[in-house]
C-alpha cells in the first residue's frame, strides 16, 4: 500500500497529474531526441540560446492575447526562426561565425523579451513564461504539444541517415550531397518547434533541460548514435514520472522538478556510466570520446 501511495496514487487520483505526465512525455520522445544531435553537432549551448530566442516573440503575444496559447505560440516560434535563420545569415555573409552571431542575436531577444513581459505584466507572469505551468496543461497546449512531438519524429525517422551522416563529417556530406543546408536549417526549425511546444509546460528556460540532460546522460552509456537517442528517450520519460512524483511528494514546483531529476540521472551516468569515471579507464575514454 505504501508504495502505490507513493508512485500510482499521485496519477490515479488526479487529472491534472496524468495531464502533466502525458505532456511531459510527449515533451520528451521528440525534445530528447534533438538534444541528441545538438549534443552530437557540439551545439549543446545552441538549445539554450534557442531557448531564449523565443522569449520576445511570446512575450509580444502576451502583450497583445495575456496568457493565451495560440498568439504566444505563432510569437514564439517567429521569433525563433528569426534567430535562427539571421544567425545562419551572419555567418554566411560575415566573418563573424555561427555561434558569435547566434550569441549576439540570443542576448538580445533575451533582453527584449523580459522587458516586454516586464512592462505589460507582473512577476507572476514573467515566471510562468520563463518556467512554466506543466500542472495546468489544457487540451489546447496537450494538443500542440502532441502535434509537434509527431511531426518531429516523422521528420527524424525520414532525416535519419542524413542527420547521422552529419553529425560524424559535416563537411563530406555538405561535399557530396546538396541536402547539407537543407538538413541543418530543418532540424533547426525543429529545435525551434519543440522548445516553443514546450515553453507552456516547462517554460523557456526549463525545456532546454529536458532537451539535453537526457541527451548528455545517455552518452556516457554508448557511442552509437542509436543507443544514444534511445537511452535519452528512456532517461526523459523517467525524469518526468520521478520529478512529477517528487513535486506531488515534496511541494516542489513540477518543472523544476522534472529538470533536476534530469540533472541526477546525468551525474549518476557520469559517475557510474560505462564511458563515465569509474566505467572506462582515461585511455579508453579518450579514443572513443
Amino acid at each position: 500500500m505504501a508504495l502505490y501511495d507513493l508512485f500510482i496514487a499521485p496519477f490515479a487520483d488526479f487529472a491534472f497529474m496524468r495531464r502533466a505526465l502525458l505532456g511531459a512525455w510527449l515533451l520528451s520522445a521528440a525534445a530528447s531526441p534533438l538534444g541528441v544531435f545538438l549534443m552530437l553537432r557540439r551545439m549543446s549551448l545552441t538549445g539554450d540560446a534557442m531557448a531564449h530566442a523565443i522569449l520576445p516573440g511570446a512575450a509580444l503575444g502576451f502583450m497583445f492575447f495575456g496568457l493565451n496559447l495560440m498568439p504566444m505560440t505563432i510569437g514564439g516560434l517567429i521569433a525563433g526562426l528569426v534567430v535562427a535563420f539571421g544567425a545562419g545569415a551572419v555567418a554566411r555573409l560575415t566573418v563573424q561565425r555561427e555561434d558569435a552571431s547566434l550569441a549576439a542575436f540570443y542576448l538580445i531577444s533575451l533582453a527584449l523579451g523580459v522587458v516586454l513581459i516586464s512592462a505589460k505584466g507582473s512577476s507572476v507572469d514573467l515566471m510562468h513564461v520563463l518556467f512554466g505551468s506543466v500542472l495546468a496543461l489544457d487540451g489546447g497546449a496537450m494538443a500542440l504539444i502532441g502535434g509537434v512531438s509527431v511531426v518531429t519524429l516523422i521528420v527524424m525517422g525520414l532525416l535519419w541517415r542524413a542527420l547521422v551522416a552529419e553529425c560524424m563529417d559535416p563537411l563530406f556530406f555538405r561535399s557530396v550531397s546538396r541536402l547539407g543546408g537543407v538538413v541543418h536549417f530543418a532540424f533547426l526549425g525543429l529545435v525551434v518547434l519543440n522548445l516553443v511546444a514546450g515553453f507552456q509546460a516547462l517554460g523557456s528556460l526549463m525545456v532546454v533541460g529536458l532537451m539535453m540532460l537526457p541527451a548528455a546522460a545517455g552518452r556516457f552509456w554508448s557511442a552509437r548514435v542509436g543507443v544514444i537517442t534511445a537511452l535519452a528517450l528512456g532517461f526523459g520519460l523517467i525524469s518526468s514520472v520521478l520529478g512529477l512524483l517528487a513535486s506531488y511528494h515534496w511541494a516542489l514546483p513540477a518543472g523544476p522538478a522534472i529538470i533536476l531529476t534530469a540533472g541526477v540521472i546525468y551525474l549518476i551516468s557520469m559517475v557510474i556510466g560505462r564511458r563515465g569515471l569509474l566505467g572506462a579507464r582515461p585511455a579508453a575514454r579518450h579514443r572513443t570520446a
